[in-house]
């Protein structure tokens, strides 16, 4: 679990991932984040006077997170450790914590902590840390995909300064390629690689932003193509397109909440494109589809309810044919059944009698059901009469079914739209 990622030998290096070997190590050589990294910016004077504290980076993968991380400890001459939040615990933290004082103490040499994944450590676990922090003993960089602001302890987070990575550009990600392709002592220098242009163009264009990926795709192209006769590896846009895994949208944990909210607002908002987009990206994220399927049977009940029931009906459809078959056949009923919740006419009458029932429900504890209405009525004190069976009176008779309480109380009130229009005439003929 303790990782001391700044030690590496020849062999090791020379056999690990590409990605791995192409890491910047000066901030010279860093790619990206243009916003954070540019001459006499804060964090770059900051990193160059070894003045830098206890930091959180947060942003998508491949953006340069780990690697400004391990550059901020080479530069400023000290050991760097590192711990991932899901595998590590709070003894993990205290020997990193022990070893850090005695290096200070004895040598006058800092230690940084790169937490990855900080976001996953308990209230226990951060709390471990706090004091070495204060101290000094350490000097803590979070790495994480997620809001540190939602997604992390205050204590930890009102120690650090943040920093947002953003993904990276399409230039960026072209200028990492050519320089894994020509570097002669980390890269594919001193091979024969013959690399059409729009084979790059379209690494860097399915990559999204990670560099990471574009190097993990770039190196299985290389290593995966037979060379010719003279020993050349050409690589075509066809043998990139091979070498890319599809269906690996990355979203993180609130990424993929908003993501929801969106596709939960689109639905009552009658946009049709959105919700339909929405389910795909979360769905191609591997995002389980049956959890669409269940929202969209509440929006059809909350956001279309009576304006058109057939909408619930087809919503449970959908959710067992997500049950059922399955992906990828679900989808088609499923993106049915989002269209028609979407088109359908909106009405949330039926969710505003169910709050307003609930209410009642909780205030009036004590409420009494009618005695005509009881299962074995006694007597008719309570002046509610004798029930009156509504098929003796042509289907409907008016009677008091509500507690003598709650007797004038309405809760469902038809609008206008779809077939509560009709309801409401016949409700009002009732009266």
């Amino acid at each position: 679990m303790l990782d001391d990622m700044m030690n590496f030998t020849e062999d090791g290096r020379k056999f690990a991932p590409l990605a791995d070997r192409m890491r910047p190590s000066t901030l010279e050589e860093f790619i990206g984040q243009e916003h954070l990294i540019y001459k006499d910016s804060f964090l770059v004077r900051a990193i160059r006077s070894s003045m830098l504290g206890s930091v959180i980076f947060y942003g998508p993968p491949g953006t340069g997170k780990t690697t400004l991380s391990k550059i901020i400890a080479s530069v400023s001459n000290g050991n760097f450790r590192r711990l991932n939040a899901v595998s590590s615990g709070v003894a993990d933290a205290k020997k990193i914590i022990d070893e850090a004082k005695q290096n200070q103490q004895l040598y006058g040499k800092r230690t940084y902590l790169l937490l990855d994944e900080c976001h996953r450590w308990s209230r226990a676990q951060s709390d471990s840390v706090l004091e070495a922090m204060e101290m000094g003993y350490i000097t803590l960089i979070g790495s994480t995909t997620e809001n540190p602001y939602i997604a992390m302890t205050s204590a930890i987070v009102s120690r650090c300064r943040v920093f947002e990575f953003k993904p990276l550009t399409y230039q960026d990600i072209i200028k990492g390629l050519n320089r894994a392709i020509i570097d002669k002592e980390r890269g594919y220098g001193d091979l024969k690689i013959d690399i059409a242009p729009d084979a790059i163009e379209y690494i860097a264009k399915e990559s999204v932003g990670d560099l990471r990926s574009a190097y993990n795709t770039l190196e299985l192209a290389v290593n995966s193509t037979p060379t010719t006769k003279d020993g050349v590896t050409v690589i075509d846009k066809d043998v990139a397109r091979n070498c890319i895994q599809k269906g690996s949208i990355s979203l993180s944990e609130n990424e993929s909440y908003d993501m929801l909210s969106a596709f939960c607002k689109s639905l009552r908002g009658s946009d049709a494109d959105a919700a339909l987009f929405y389910a795909q990206k979360l769905v191609k994220s591997g995002y389980d589809p049956r959890i669409l399927a269940r929202r969209l049977v509440a929006h059809a009940s909350e956001d279309v309810g009576m304006a058109d029931s057939n909408a619930v009906l087809l919503a449970m459809t959908a959710l067992q044919s997500c049950e059922k078959l399955g992906m990828p056949e679900c989808m088609l009923t499923l993106s049915h059944a989002i269209i028609y919740v979407c088109e359908a006419e909106k009405s949330n009458s039926v969710y505003l009698a169910m709050e307003m029932a609930g209410a009642d429900a909780e205030e009036y504890k004590n409420a009494k059901v009618p005695n005509h209405l009881k299962n074995h009525p006694s007597g008719y004190k309570d002046g509610t009469g004798k029930y009156k069976y509504p098929h003796d009176y042509g289907g409907y008779v008016k009677q008091q079914y509500l507690p003598t309480e709650l007797k004038d109380r309405i809760y469902y009130v038809p609008k206008e739209n779809g077939r509560e229009k009709a309801i409401k005439r016949k409700k009002l003929d009732n009266k």
